[in-house]
């Protein structure tokens, strides 16, 4: 019966998690983003950063519980179901031919790279430890300069195209990014107390229960790409609009590697660093 209750706990603390994500946290980051007038890259960027939350807490929280391999599952899985559920939005809504943009077969490429370095690290049982910090955060940066390099040589007409539709920055949307950024320190506060009653969950699971923390971590990286789903169909959604389906795959195509390589990179970092700070 305890099992059962430390379970429904896992599940209604991750399920809000993702939820106060999808419905609040990933809306108000789109409202600030048009709001200051951004490029489809920078707003899949921002999408990115905010869709990496989820990850954020559940690693972090893991990691400080002392669960870190729970956390490299997590990165794991989460990669590859971003990747699955980007290239079914993609297939869906029938943008299948733009995949054959250079700068996004550079990015997708990069995405793959995303899933094999942590199948790596899980077949070489390669430990966790505080050295590799800076080489991730290093393959980082690489992975960004790649991408940025990439869309300023093959989507130099887009992006004219783009800042020739943007709006002038406006009193009215100065106090719209206001609101939206004050909506966002509330709702990081919120997520933050919720993350420490998941992570008593987890403490519990892994070592009353024995609960592996193979099992944890996939689970972990299945409730945390939910809001990835969300993002990737509504920015594609949203530029069909504009009859610009290309903008749309960008901005999903940003969105899905922003959120890779800060799970893998920083995210499993900061982990990394919990973890030997608290227990050697």
């Amino acid at each position: 019966m305890e099992l059962l209750f430390e379970i429904i706990q896992f599940i209604f603390f991750s399920g809000l998690i993702v939820l106060i994500s999808e419905k609040i946290l990933v809306k108000t980051l789109r409202n600030l983003a048009e709001n200051l007038s951004l490029k489809p890259k920078t707003i899949g960027n921002v999408a990115g950063i905010a869709t990496s939350i989820p990850e954020l807490l559940t690693i972090g929280v893991s990691s400080f519980n002392g669960l870190i391999s729970a956390s490299i599952y997590n990165v794991l899985s989460s990669n590859i179901i971003n990747f699955i559920q980007y290239y079914v939005s993609i297939i869906l809504n029938k943008n299948k031919k733009i995949l054959r943009n250079k700068a996004i077969k550079v990015d997708i490429i990069l995405v793959i790279f995303t899933i094999i370095l942590p199948v790596i690290f899980i077949l070489i049982k390669s430990e966790l430890k505080i050295s590799m910090v800076p080489i991730l955060v290093l393959l980082y940066f690489g992975f960004k300069k790649i991408n940025d390099n990439a869309h300023k040589l093959y989507l130099k007409v887009e992006d004219k195209k783009r800042e020739s539709t943007l709006n002038k920055w406006e009193r009215g949307n100065k106090r719209k990014a206001t609101k939206n950024i004050v909506i966002l320190i509330i709702v990081g506060v919120i997520l933050f107390f919720i993350g420490n009653l998941l992570g008593s969950t987890l403490q519990n699971l892994c070592n009353r229960f024995n609960i592996p923390e193979i099992v944890i971590g996939v689970a972990l990286g299945i409730v945390t790409s939910l809001p990835e789903l969300i993002t990737f169909f509504e920015s594609q959604k949203h530029y069909k609009k504009t009859e610009n389906n290309l903008l749309g795959v960008i901005e999903a195509t940003n969105n899905l590697l922003m959120s890779n390589i800060l799970n893998l990179f920083i995210i499993q970092s900061i982990g990394i660093l919990i973890f030997v700070l608290l227990y050697g």
